[in-house]
């Protein structure tokens, strides 16, 4: 028998329980499928490399090129490359809103390093509000710092996504712990893009009460269907802010590991500005981030060709879109809002459609025992029932829209799939699951 041995004091943080990742947590389940023979399609996370999109070559080349020169294995600044800054600088500049220099901006190795960090030098007692459903790697970060539940403002599925103002006002006038709000635009997992009004109506709420923003601005980007995304530099005003960008969605080049912030208006706010400096110091500490895509930016980014690349993709993404809206919007047990940004549309299950006694057929018998025995919990939410069942017998693997911070039970699925006749299969099998399993 082994001694049971215990910590001289406490070593896990209390906050550490509320870390969760449902988007890749699925996978553990889809790989144990997987190993039994069963093809999977990916519709959990937002990798277009992994759904059949291929980079130009010149964008290759220029990746390419630059490895080839011996500067490029070097340490960068902790800040990141100044020639990068400068040309990021710019770019924001351009639109007229708040003007920033490249010491306003910070390199991270992607963007959840850059969340983690913000979330890290947030004071204990202090909170940042986001939306809901809310993108995990934000509400997991924000309630760990916390060492509680996260706080969020409702989306609405009945209004376009769009987000339910009042609630989130009353919300930051009756918890003088809030410090800060959370705008995803356009918003992950919806594909919601914010009217220009309602970002200023939010501009405004910060400005009464002294918060200041935080806008993750991934996807700023990638609009599709008529949209136009306003960045927060755009209608920010004189309110405190950080937005926080990447190349792993608009490039993209999710494996290359490289995000950055923002911060707007440092010179308004001695204590935001302190923090700002936390961050900066944060990432000295630990010398600097990848080098190779900070080098890489400035000249794809800056290449004409680029912005006609990312139209083309854009209007690819906006196609599907429509695809996959005409396939599912014609089942009346689901909540559908067609999107407008970003690669995910989340579909809403309506009050009282679902069940702990639905299922979906699965023909083959271990694989049967493994989902019946993922369901059989008493807590189970009853979208991630069934989740594992279209896991089970369709092979797509989706993320229960409850795991979002979420009290609505749905799903979200990816706008990826380029081979269109795997996307019209795909959502066909979707839509028949769904048949099948609320008529079960």
């Amino acid at each position: 028998m082994f001694e049971i041995l215990r910590m001289r004091q406490k070593l896990l943080s209390e906050g550490a329980s509320e870390l969760s990742y449902e988007i890749r947590e699925i996978v553990k389940k889809a790989d144990q499928l997987k190993k039994l023979g069963l093809t999977i399609s990916w519709e959990n996370i937002g990798d277009p490399i992994q759904k059949n999109h291929k980079l130009p070559q010149w964008i290759k080349d220029a990746i390419s090129d630059l490895m080839k020169e011996d500067d490029t294995y070097s340490y960068c600044p902790s800040k990141g490359m100044l020639e990068t800054r400068e040309f990021l600088a710019k770019q924001t500049n351009a639109f007229g809103g708040v003007q920033i220099t490249a010491e306003d901006i910070c390199f991270f190795n992607g963007l959840g390093d850059a969340i983690s960090k913000v979330y890290q030098f947030i004071s204990r007692t202090s909170r940042v509000i986001g939306p809901s459903p809310a993108y995990s790697t934000h509400s997991s970060a924000e309630a760990a710092h916390a060492a509680h539940e996260p706080i969020t403002y409702k989306l609405d599925p009945n209004n376009k996504w769009y987000p339910d103002l009042d609630d989130l006002y009353n919300k930051v006038k009756y918890n003088p712990n809030i410090v800060g709000i959370l705008i995803i635009n356009p918003d992950n997992p919806t594909g919601m893009v914010y009217p220009l009004e309602t970002l200023q109506k939010i501009v405004a709420i910060a400005k009464e009460f002294n918060l200041f923003l935080i806008a993750d601005e991934i996807y700023i980007n990638i609009t599709y269907n008529g949209a136009r995304a306003y960045a927060l530099s755009e209608i920010i005003g004189d309110v405190p802010g950080i937005s926080m960008k990447g190349i792993s969605k608009e490039l993209p080049w999710p494996g290359g590991r490289c995000g950055w912030m923002e911060y707007y208006n440092r010179d308004k706010d001695k204590d935001f500005n302190r923090f700002c400096q936390a961050l900066d110091n944060a990432k000295m500490i630990e010398v600097c981030s990848t080098k190779l895509p900070q080098v890489v930016i400035p000249k794809i980014f800056g290449d004409p060709r680029f912005k006609v690349y990312r139209e083309e993709t854009n209007q690819n993404i906006g196609k599907r879109s429509k695809i996959i809206a005409d396939i599912l919007r014609t089942v009346p047990q689901l909540t559908f809002n067609e999107t407008f940004g970003a690669f995910y549309n989340t579909i809403i299950f309506r009050d009282g459609t679902l069940s702990a006694k639905q299922k979906m057929i699965i023909a083959d018998s271990k694989i049967k025992s493994l989902v019946e025995g993922w369901v059989d919990q008493d807590d189970i939410a009853l979208d991630k029932r069934f989740v594992y069942y279209l896991l089970g017998s369709k092979g797509i693997c989706v993320v229960p829209i409850s795991s979002f911070c979420s009290e609505l039970q749905g799903f979200r699925v990816t706008l990826l799939e380029e081979n269109e006749d795997t996307l019209i299969r795909t959502f066909t099998a979707i839509r028949d699951g769904i048949v099948e399993y609320l008529n079960s």
